[in-house]
């Protein structure tokens, strides 16, 4: 097999949930540039639809819905469009994800009030872990229907090195949303492998999203995200397509319950700033 064989997507048939912006939208962009048709679902219809426009524009076989990954039934009245245009469906990122808010400490290493887990809202707890990591399971398993009947498929999930590293200025609900998603890859890889469905993982670091708001536009939270990078700066989306099209391709075809780190090193060193007593 050629190394042109090895990463060929053509054709295939690519949900990518939250790709309206960001590192979904990355996702969509890699598998539309090589010639996938991508599908892409976002809770944002306008910021979708420009998304999708600029995606045909470049030549690529791009389409929308606009869904709530955290309705299950109009996720799967989505997968079930997906199949009906496509004929199958061969590659999902469970991707979709919200920001937590701020967490106990500020970036500058002060306490936030709104942060401590006493102050925490129930809601917004229950909201965070809907998205982030119910809807990611929904989403492997509505995935996992379509793909037993058609002899296997890629499921890729985006989970985040907040997986295993806690960060004191993210909001408390965001590390164990993460940490659930990286084992919940690992135990559907454990029982989809023998239907050639591979389950696998990107847990990004720093890159600068619209995610909170576009909080990398703050000059405190990009310096602190920058000073635990040992490369010096947080990443674009455009530095994810590499992986994204690995575990999307043949090329991966050994991989599976795999969790690939992209973080600028911010797990080889510890934070700069230690916790406040």
């Amino acid at each position: 097999m050629s190394l042109q064989e090895m990463f060929d997507v053509r054709g295939k048939s690519v949900i990518v949930t939250g790709a309206a912006s960001g590192i979904g939208r990355a996702y969509a962009e890699v598998m539309s540039e090589n010639d996938a048709r991508v599908c892409l679902f976002d809770l944002d219809s306008k910021r979708l639809d420009k998304t999708v426009s600029e995606m045909k524009a470049a030549g690529g076989d791009a389409w929308g819905l606009t869904v709530d990954v955290t309705d299950r039934a109009a996720m799967s009245a989505a997968f079930a469009e997906v199949v009906r245009r496509h004929g199958r469906l061969d590659v999902v990122f469970a991707n979709a994800g919200i920001d937590a808010g701020p967490g106990f400490l500020d970036p500058l290493g002060q306490r936030n009030d709104e942060g401590q887990i006493d102050n925490l809202d129930d809601h917004h707890w229950d909201k965070v872990i809907a998205t982030n990591l119910t809807s990611v399971f929904n989403t492997i398993k509505l995935a996992a229907r379509e793909m037993k009947l058609t002899g296997g498929g890629r499921i890729i999930a985006t989970s985040s090195i907040a997986a295993s590293y806690n960060e004191p200025i993210v909001g408390t609900p965001y590390m164990p949303a993460k940490a659930g998603v990286s084992h919940l890859v690992r135990q559907a890889a454990m029982e989809l492998g023998r239907y050639n469905i591979l389950v696998n993982a990107i847990a990004p670091g720093p890159f600068i999203t619209n995610i909170a708001d576009g909080r990398m536009a703050n000059p405190e939270d990009r310096k602190a995200f920058t000073d635990w990078s040992v490369l010096g700066r947080v990443a674009e989306t455009s530095e994810i397509k590499g992986v994204a099209l690995l575990l999307a391709s043949s090329a991966s075809s050994y991989m599976t319950g795999s969790e690939i780190v992209i973080d600028g090193g911010v797990l080889l060193r510890p934070m700069k700033e230690a916790v406040p007593a």
